[in-house]
């Protein structure tokens, strides 16, 4: 990457308090990118959706915490609307916006260490998963984040980040014991701010278990450390790897699959995770993620994880697939299972970063209950509709397990008594599709949820959504006609208490996208 470097006039003078880290007392240098530059086009298309491209003023692209305080300071000097990007995995446009002016592309912050002074693993906010996981192993633990490989932990973290280990030992955000952030205060001046969970400003701490990235600041670090270690030992500071990973396979082939058989395997998959919710039941290490994508070869896909001690893991496996497969008439094709290191699975079966990435819209939600017979139909509907294209497809994978030990309040992400996240993600290649494939989602979804104003209202059988999913449709009256305002799907009775610390740190808003916290 050959960037240009730039001079800019570094903060003040050291903080007074602890509570700072310290603010730069020199000139800062971040690498810089303007429109003219060779690198610039390449950096504006790290985003996941095409649908989506910023063209900024200029792309800072720091290497450490000081820089891209400096990075803030040249943006909040120039009257930018700045917008900071990890790995580039956001569904929407709250870092790709037509209004950011000043784009800060961490990618570079990538590192992964032992912090001795936190007792904790610090985890650059540019890292993604797989360098995580990856460094981690190398003490033999691990962290229970996502199954896309090139998400960053920078928005991963900070919504609450779950994945094929969350049934195991909760979300990410359980793990995290701090972060290191910049923000920037009423008068404009920027910090380089600890927050911990047992020190200085936890507010902002618990702000960042599931409150979501772009709202406070800039994290540079996350300091990771499950809540039971107490920091002496690096190889007991988080969840260990897996002994194993038995990974099982089954597909329904296009020529064999119905309607009845549709609804016969995903109301026998969603019945078999509601009845083992609960923390440390007996197959909470069984991690299924369900993929319907009819226009291929295969109508139903289901990638199956069961980690841990080989015998006992092939057994639930096998106990898993029997109760999914349960009178699916004809039978689905069952591939044998092999038994893989857990990074090797990650090298085998975690998701790539696209080559290509799509336009994309996703619709999302969190399932208290399984679906009605009346909500299956809805999907099968909208599975078969001509208008679906082969790059779309709609995703089940299950919550709950150690997820639901954490009380609601507790983090910023309320989701506690859920059992499964459904995805719709319309996925498509030319701009004139846009209108067409956006509304293919969106009219699945305003029927599956169109007794209660065709969103998912937390309820007996709705839990909300998610996050790291977000779905800017939920803040417009024409797609969710309910009284429940946006960031009740999202955050529950805890948007108050986040609006208070949006208050407290960022003052200016100077961070904020669609669905970014509002001022109290």
């Amino acid at each position: 990457m050959s960037l240009s470097r730039r001079k800019f006039l570094g903060a003040a003078t050291l903080g007074a308090t602890s509570a700072f880290v310290g603010e730069a007392a020199s000139y800062g240098d971040p690498a810089t990118a303007i429109p003219a530059d060779s690198d610039y086009n390449t950096l504006t298309l790290r985003g996941y959706n095409r649908r989506f491209i910023a063209h900024p003023d200029e792309i800072f692209v720091p290497s450490n915490a000081i820089e891209v305080q400096d990075a803030v300071d040249a943006s909040i000097r120039a009257n930018q609307r700045i917008a900071v990007r990890s790995g580039g995995h956001c569904f929407d446009d709250f870092v790709d916006s037509p209004d950011t002016r000043a784009l800060i592309d961490l990618q570079r912050m990538n590192s992964v260490d032992w912090d001795h002074q936190y007792g904790a693993f610090s985890v650059s906010a540019g890292a993604d998963l797989e360098t995580v996981y990856r460094e981690l192993a190398r003490w033999g633990v691990t962290i229970p984040g996502g199954i896309c490989r090139n998400v960053g932990v920078g928005g991963h973290i900070s919504g609450g980040g779950y994945g094929p280990l969350s049934r195991q030992y909760g979300l990410v955000a359980d793990h995290l014991y701090g972060v290191e952030i910049v923000t920037v205060d009423s008068s404009g001046r920027s910090a380089l701010t600890i927050a911990t969970r047992e020190g200085p400003n936890r507010d902002l701490w618990w702000a960042h278990t599931g409150g979501g990235g772009g709202n406070f600041g800039i994290v540079t670090r996350f300091f990771l450390r499950t809540p039971t270690s107490d920091g002496s030992d690096p190889s007991q500071a988080l969840p260990p790897v897996p002994d194993s990973v038995v990974v099982g396979h089954l597909v329904m082939p296009m020529p064999l699959s119905s309607e009845d058989s549709f609804a016969q395997l995903l109301n026998n998959y969603l019945d078999f995770y509601a009845r083992y919710r609960q923390p440390r039941n007996r197959y909470a290490a069984v991690f299924a993620r369900l993929n319907f994508h009819p226009i291929i070869e295969s109508f139903a896909d289901l990638l199956v994880f069961s980690h841990g001690d080989g015998d006992q893991a092939y057994a639930q496996l096998d106990e898993f697939l029997t109760a999914v497969t349960s009178k699916v008439k004809p039978a689905p094709l069952v591939l044998p299972p092999v038994r893989v290191t857990y990074i090797d699975c990650i090298d085998q079966f975690y998701a790539p970063r696209p080559a290509n990435p799509f336009r994309v819209k996703i619709k999302t939600a969190l399932l208290r209950q399984p679906y009605s017979a009346d909500q299956l139909k809805t999907l099968y509907r909208g599975l078969v509709d001509p208008v679906m294209t082969a790059d779309s497809f709609v995703e089940f994978a299950p919550f709950g397990g150690m997820i639901n030990a954490v009380a609601v309040d507790a983090t910023a992400m309320p989701a506690r008594d859920s059992f499964m996240k459904m995805l719709i993600h319309a996925a498509w290649r030319e701009p004139a599709n846009d209108e067409q494939l956006a509304s293919w989602a969106r009219k699945i979804y305003r029927e599956l949820y169109s007794d209660t104003g065709f969103a998912p209202v937390p309820n007996e059988r709705n839990g909300g959504c998610y996050i790291n999913y977000p779905d800017p449709d939920l803040a417009d009256p024409e797609w969710n006609t309910s009284s429940l305002p946006w960031h009740g799907f999202y955050y529950g009775s805890g948007y108050p208490r986040l609006q208070r610390i949006k208050a407290d740190w960022d003052p200016n808003n100077n961070f904020r996208h669609r669905l970014s916290i509002e001022q109290p």
